[in-house]
């Protein structure tokens, strides 16, 4: 058997909690991508040789790339995989920010399982690679697969259950664009997470339930007016809205300017907007960057697609067992 001597895996960016659908909805992003480049390394075990930058760790069992390589490997040592070398090394570049609402994390960790596993053969199919994925994110950002699946998948998905493992791809509208403004801040997901609320209203769970059903109806049916009126997060938004200076106002100039439905990317502190045009959607951008400047708040703002192909990977010369 022979085995690849270097594999890259690009893995894109996501939006997680999409609308309502908090844990349950996302959507990958065109235009960024976290990079994982994992190669047969003399030490045994895995190996972090860059981690992408200053502030992540260095050791394997601390980083999502790493604990996601540790979980592939330990996946397909149970399928009986040898190896051909006693450890692999892996190198992260990062194309998304840190704590900043984009699925960073999770991009990370599908990058490093992907890759790794097209190093050692491609032992592992989807759902492992997911619940590989899964272990490294429980480790950082909580136990959910809405920033996973849609980063090694693509497009929108629907995690209907972890346990047992259920997600679906959803239909992408072509007219859908995506508007992301990423304000100067950081807001770590532990963070965000502990804001939330533990008990709800009945009516309130009834109306998000409503709400997500919407905007699964919407994407099956190209029904892009339905998908704005049901981008209502009734849950998440209002309670980590208080994190996030100048939200508030970025959101209302979203919607003043045309967009369908804007609400927080993920944990934030990125705003996203869906727009059903080119067009429309630079003009939400520019309504995004005058509204948080505004607030003398500096935000990074760009227009992207729905990613439809998830993960790529590149490989190298082969060597054999």
């Amino acid at each position: 058997m022979t085995f690849p001597q270097r594999v890259t895996a690009h893995a894109p960016g996501s939006i997680g909690n999409l609308g309502p659908g908090l844990d349950v909805l996302g959507a990958a992003f065109t235009g960024a991508s976290d990079s994982v480049t994992a190669e047969w390394f003399g030490e045994e075990g895995v190996t972090i040789l860059d981690s992408g930058h200053p502030s992540l760790p260095t050791r394997a069992d601390e980083h999502t790339s790493g604990l996601a390589a540790l979980a592939v490997l330990e996946r397909a040592r149970a399928n009986g995989v040898k190896l051909p070398h006693r450890g692999i090394g892996l190198t992260t570049r990062k194309g998304l920010p840190l704590s900043g609402g984009q699925g960073g994390s999770a991009a990370s960790a599908v990058a490093g399982a992907v890759a790794v596993n097209a190093l050692i053969g491609g032992p592992l199919e989807r759902n492992d690679l997911l619940l590989a994925c899964l272990t490294a994110e429980a480790s950082v950002a909580g136990r959910h697969l809405d920033n996973i699946a849609p980063s090694l998948m693509g497009g929108v998905c629907l995690v209907r259950s972890l346990d047992p493992l259920d997600v679906v791809q959803l239909p992408v509208p072509t007219r859908l664009r995506v508007v992301l403004a990423h304000p100067d801040q950081q807001l770590r997901t532990a963070e965000a997470r502990a804001v939330l609320p533990t008990s709800l209203p009945r009516e309130t769970a009834l109306a998000q339930m409503a709400n997500v059903s919407g905007m699964v109806a919407a994407l099956y049916s190209d029904d892009l007016p339905l998908l704005g009126r049901s981008m209502h997060d009734l849950i998440a938004e209002p309670a980590r809205q208080a994190l996030l200076p100048g939200f508030g106002v970025a959101k209302a100039a979203a919607i003043e300017a045309g967009a369908l439905g804007a609400s927080i990317s993920g944990a934030g502190p990125t705003l996203f907007a869906l727009c059903d045009s080119d067009v429309g959607a630079h003009r939400v951008a520019h309504a995004l960057r005058a509204a948080y400047e505004s607030c003398s708040i500096p935000a990074q703002v760009r227009v992207a697609r729905i990613d439809t192909h998830g993960t790529r990977i590149e490989t190298d010369a082969l060597v054999g067992r």
